[in-house]
């Protein structure tokens, strides 16, 4: 019997400590045998955000812990595992340097090859977890830190069409959920709130929605929010706002990925059409229908990585570990954390006042 390969895998990009083991069935398709995943929520409830060198500190606290959970879970011995792969980046430098550390220290010691993965990656293929997905496809990655469209040609081969040129939409919701009160990580409530309020109370701006082609904006929109948020009286008025922030946001995603369809198809000429959407702002329900429906209405087959695969976990680190480690793809001891670090290093940077789109 052929043994079967197995990674484990190790997450620490920002407030998450996760590890995972990952392998294969007799068909080649990937198999989690374990997942687990550390939240810091209460660390940082009570600042509103993300404290980066507390989420260190507690990586430090736990990923030694973290580790051996997910290899006790997965039920095999620590000296089976073929490879440890470690996300390298972009992320806070402090919180990846804890995870990435201890991956290649891991591997050292078990003397297995160390896998430097890009987080961003991790979420590219993130759907493989789930479902068949083979090259080429369009991606639309949407979570706290980013959002963009990407032409996904083969294993680390990107090319952006389009990306936000300020704010993430996961921040935007996150913010939205901050000024109506809502506690930390509050972007996840906005739909519950949504689901009381009449989308249609408030119009919102759209950045550049008739212009700068599948580019992004969301920086006007949390302007408005605020402005509005100072007027709110009554919790009828905050469930209001929280529907047509919503509505607003898939209008401006709904449009954009039209754009980035016809974008996608001018580069590439595939006979099936496939639409993969990540990050954890793909576990928004009412998104996920609309991106579904276009989907229908364009002839594109829409994927999505399983809801609790959508946020950061360990098992996309290992899922592209599991893809590098088949190519002998592998990282030297001395790769650096990096804080900045695009899909496609080729794309211009689109950030700031001034940007010409």
């Amino acid at each position: 019997m052929t043994k079967k390969t197995l990674i484990l895998g190790i997450e620490s990009s920002c407030d998450e400590t996760a590890a995972s083991i990952i392998s294969e069935n007799d068909q080649g398709k990937p198999i989690v045998l374990s997942n687990i995943v550390s939240s810091q929520e209460d660390v940082h409830r009570k600042f509103g955000g993300v404290v980066p060198e507390l989420a260190a500190r507690s990586h430090i606290e736990k990923i030694d812990w973290i580790v051996q959970k997910a290899i006790e879970n997965s039920g095999i011995d620590i000296n089976e595992i073929d490879a440890v792969a470690s996300t390298a980046g972009p992320g806070l430098v402090v919180c990846l340097s804890v995870g990435l550390s201890f991956g290649k220290a891991f591997a050292a010691s078990l003397h297995k090859p160390f896998i430097a993965v890009n987080h961003l990656e991790g979420h590219a293929l993130s759907p493989k977890l789930n479902s068949e997905l083979d090259y080429p496809y369009l991606l639309l990655l949407i979570s706290g830190g980013h959002s963009q469209y990407l032409s996904v040609k083969n294993l680390s081969e990107y090319k952006r069409l389009g990306t936000t040129i300020d704010d993430a939409i996961g921040e935007a919701f996150d913010k939205t959920a901050k000024l109506l009160g809502i506690e930390f990580p509050g972007g996840p409530q906005i739909e519950i709130l949504a689901k009381k309020g009449d989308p249609n109370k408030y119009d919102l701006p759209r950045p550049i929605f008739n212009k700068g082609g599948c580019n992004l904006s969301f920086a006007g929109l949390k302007t408005a929010i605020l402005k509005i948020s100072k007027e709110i009286k009554t919790n009828q008025e905050k469930f209001d706002l929280a529907a047509s922030f919503q509505k607003t946001v898939i209008e401006i995603l709904q449009k954009k990925t039209k754009i980035a369809f016809a974008e996608f198809e001018k580069q590439i000429n595939s006979k099936e059409k496939k639409f993969v959407v990540a990050g954890g702002v793909a576990a928004n329900k009412e998104i996920r229908n609309m991106l579904i429906n276009l989907c229908k209405e364009k002839k594109y087959k829409p994927v999505f990585p399983p809801i609790d695969l959508c946020g950061d976990n360990a098992a996309m680190i290992a899922m592209v570990g599991l893809e590098k480690f088949k190519l002998k793809q592998f990282s030297d001891l001395n790769h650096p954390a990096k804080p900045r670090w695009p899909l496609d290093e080729n794309a211009k940077f689109l950030k700031g006042a001034g940007v010409k789109l």
